[in-house]
């Protein structure tokens, strides 16, 4: 498996949306842009591609599309396949292998609030449906009011040959270093980008970015950079979007960053699915006038 895995930069895609619908040619057209800046695998349908109010029609098109555009290319398909079911999150995930994905993220049931056995179980499930290609776990409590615990990773880790390692999107870089610490063979991605590099100088393989939607020429090299051990440049670029990696969690993702790639010409309209709304007025100006810092690349 490990010549399978994947790792480095990658953008955890926004889901646009046209008089009420995927638009799907907008779609491809900003996967098509994360290719040319050379970002090593897109995340559809995760938490930033609002999987949680998209129809599991919608979520499969999202995934054949990203799998059709970065056909033939370097660019590496990590499809978003988590559910608060654990039923439902192995049909996804069965979905994305048949159709092509390369790998599988899988956040942590939402709801339930399950022990650390249920969330072994359900784990071990999701990886034994799909045990041909990886699995990336996706741990953040802050959305799904449950977290997993560095044991039930590192037993999942070495139960479950096909889970290779986690999304840590907990914003506690000690969870990371207790991570690593234990197990130094896991792969630990940071899901947090105020915190992606001291979570890739700790030792950790890449980032799923959402600021990466609208700079991922800066992501890519930043993670680049420190896969490399060029710490000290990763770090510049790391402080040079610390501005924007803020201020796009103003409000609950995926609300600014769609309000950016909307301000930025990336996307033709700004609709969200409710119950996500568009931002405040007040901070639509905050994201504006932050944005300015910034080279923005087009098409």
């Amino acid at each position: 498996m490990d010549q399978n895995i994947i790792i480095g930069a990658m953008t955890a895609l926004i889901t646009p949306f046209k008089n009420g619908k995927i638009d799907e040619k907008g779609y491809e057209n900003l996967i098509k842009r994360q290719i040319k800046n050379k970002i090593d695998a897109v995340v559809p349908v995760g938490t930033t591609g609002e999987c949680a109010t998209l129809t599991h029609d919608e979520h499969r098109i999202c995934i054949e599309i990203a799998v059709s555009v970065c056909k033939n290319t370097s660019t590496k398909v990590l499809a978003g396949a988590g559910s608060n079911s654990t039923h439902e999150a192995v049909g996804l995930a069965e979905f994305a292998r048949e159709h092509g994905a390369d790998g599988i993220l899988s956040v942590t049931p939402y709801y339930n609030k399950p022990t650390q056995k249920g969330l072994y179980l359900h784990y071990k499930a999701i990886a034994k449906a799909v045990s041909d290609i990886p699995v990336l776990l996706y741990n953040v409590p802050g959305r799904c009011g449950c977290e997993v615990e560095t044991d039930t990773i590192i037993k999942l880790f070495n139960d479950c040959e096909n889970i290779y390692g986690v999304k840590e999107a907990s914003g506690n870089i000690d969870k990371c270093v207790d991570l690593l610490a234990h197990e130094p063979r896991l792969i630990v991605m940071s899901g947090e980008d105020a915190i992606n590099y001291p979570i890739l100088s700790n030792g950790g393989k890449g980032v799923i970015s959402v600021t990466s939607n609208l700079l991922p020429n800066y992501t890519s090299k930043l993670t680049h950079l420190a896969l490399d051990n060029k710490f000290l440049e990763a770090k510049k670029i790391n402080d040079e979007m610390y501005n924007i990696n803020k201020i796009m969690f103003c409000e609950s993702n995926p609300i600014p960053i769609k309000a950016a790639m909307f301000i930025a010409g990336l996307i033709e309209s700004l609709e969200y699915r409710l119950p996500l709304c568009e931002p405040s007025k007040e901070n639509l100006i905050k994201i504006e006038k932050i944005m300015k810092q910034y080279d923005i690349k087009g098409f």
